[in-house]
């Protein structure tokens, strides 16, 4: 299958893809690669056709997300890969899609941000029963992440909807903490989640943060834009990629991420869950992408009788280690800690709404927060000294 990259109306490149695999095979014609996406490299003129394989076929649905296996089964599929082509690869994240040669398509006619689009595939990934012919015609079909999530039209709105993971279905509820967290903090670079109840099971609901003039560029692209030398360590290459590309104000943006995830002794804010947000038209960096997707946090996934406030917990992106990933922040002093002290009992408020989540558990996640930022403010004024 023939077809052209596009950003948004900006054709790439030409390129064949295989129908069975969904591998490209081979670049046939170069138009302007100052629009390739980031991270991708070039050799004589040319893209790198590894790299170009590893972002396109990473588009697809993670092989991890639950309920993955009945949900092609639902949809008569054997990959996630497959469903790729089936909404010409586009997406909400970005303006990026392929242009079939033996198709009169435009951006306008097809883009999930202007035009409406089925929710066969959103309604299949939860499990949900459909017709005799589903429509594949859905930014689901390029959603990242291993849990359960849809996107959807609410009120003229692109909506991401996510649930949770058994026992506690906390993920959802840490999401709509999270964003008070962020509020108090006086972030206001952040994702606004509200909670969304279907048969007594919480959801976390967002609006997109993206535009049809903007993209989402991950940190894992950012970093693969400059080829990292051994003498810097991971915080210090991404501080060199971000610099060598223009991006404003990340220094500051990472002192607050890795403060926000202490305190909600966030495990999983790997390279694919932070980045920047960049101008599809004028190629022009906006800023650090507001933060999202913090659910993965407050022990979600720990027995109640196991949860340890103070014990290291395991950290991304830069470093394993807590303590040392806490060494990389460089001020503490915008921290409002006095706006922060009643939060755990808004924590607790939150939380007892769930039917997964008893008293016990309640408190004891007030109480392991509340004990994390007593810890933060100590640290602040020791680093002062």
């Amino acid at each position: 299958m023939q077809c052209t990259l596009m950003n948004k109306n900006t054709p790439i490149i030409d390129l064949q893809i295989d129908h069975d695999s969904s591998a490209i095979t081979k670049v046939l014609k170069v138009y302007d690669l100052n629009y390739l996406p980031v991270g991708i490299e070039k050799r004589a003129g040319l893209p790198n056709r590894r790299d170009l394989n590893e972002w396109w076929q990473g588009r697809s649905i993670p092989a991890s997300r639950l309920g993955i296996l009945e949900a092609l089964e639902h949809l008569e599929m054997f990959d996630t890969k497959q469903l790729l082509m089936k909404c010409f690869g586009l997406s909400l994240s970005d303006q990026y899609w392929m242009k079939p040669a033996d198709m009169e398509l435009s951006w306008t006619k097809v883009n999930f941000f202007e035009n409406s689009f089925s929710e066969d595939v959103g309604n299949a990934l939860f499990g949900q029963p459909l017709g005799k012919e589903a429509d594949l015609m859905s930014p689901c079909n390029t959603s990242d992440g291993w849990l359960r999530k849809k996107w959807k039209i609410i009120n003229g709105k692109r909506c991401l909807i996510k649930g949770g993971s058994a026992p506690y279905m906390q993920e959802p509820l840490n999401e709509v903490f999270a964003t008070k967290l962020l509020e108090c903090m006086g972030m206001d670079n952040h994702v606004s989640y509200g909670l969304l109840w279907e048969e007594q099971i919480p959801y976390s609901i967002c609006e997109n943060f993206i535009t049809t003039n903007t993209e989402l560029v991950s940190a894992v692209s950012i970093n693969k834009s400059l080829k990292k030398r051994s003498q810097y360590s991971a915080y210090e290459h991404f501080l060199r990629a971000c610099d060598s590309l223009g991006i404003p104000g990340i220094h500051k943006f990472l002192d607050q991420m890795l403060v926000f995830d202490y305190l909600m002794a966030n495990t999983d804010r790997h390279f694919g869950n932070f980045g920047a947000v960049r101008n599809v038209e004028t190629l022009e960096w906006m800023g650090p992408a507001p933060i999202f997707d913090s659910g993965t946090s407050l022990w979600h996934n720990i027995l109640t009788s196991r949860i340890q406030p103070l014990a290291e917990v395991d950290t991304k992106p830069f470093c394993t280690n807590e303590t040392k990933q806490l060494s990389l922040i460089t001020d503490f002093t915008w921290i409002p800690f006095e706006k922060l002290k009643n939060l755990h009992q808004e924590l607790y408020n939150i939380f007892i709404q769930s039917p997964y989540l008893d008293e016990q558990r309640c408190c004891a996640l007030s109480q392991a927060f509340q004990e994390r930022m007593t810890n933060l403010q100590y640290l602040a004024a020791h680093r002062k000294k």
